[in-house]
């Protein structure tokens, strides 16, 4: 597992993670696949928000669980709560500092069939 720092484009939100990007998904859902949002979902306790905690907005759909979090000056979508996982926090890495997206090999996940998908989603990497 390593530490890692990240923020949306215009810097006013900032964030520190742990984790370890072989567990990073991606989600062929509407949201995910129109964000481009690569996943790393992580206990809360390893997820710092650094800067920014007044510069967020929140968008919620569907069932109301999930809350999308995005910068209102610059729109990024740097991490949000997740449905799946109501519980963590889901950190797109696109948006850690320093981090090359073709070193990893996310692993895909079927959320335009969500329900399904979950039922027979392996147990956490935690």
């Amino acid at each position: 597992m390593q530490s890692y720092k990240g923020g949306c484009h215009c810097g006013r939100v900032r964030f520190r993670v742990s984790g370890d990007l072989a567990h990073a998904t991606t989600c062929n859902c509407s949201m995910c696949e129109k964000k481009g949002f690569v996943h790393l979902i992580v206990p809360r306790d390893r997820f710092e928000l650094l800067d920014g905690e007044g510069e967020l907005t929140t968008y919620r759909f569907n069932t109301g669980v999930a809350a999308h979090h995005f910068c209102r000056t610059c729109g990024i979508h740097s991490f949000y709560v997740p449905r799946s996982d109501p519980d963590k926090i889901d950190v797109n890495v696109r948006c850690l500092d320093g981090v090359d997206l073709a070193s990893i090999a996310p692993t895909a996940f079927d959320g335009r069939h969500w329900e399904a998908a979950m039922a027979t989603r392996p147990a956490p990497h935690d």
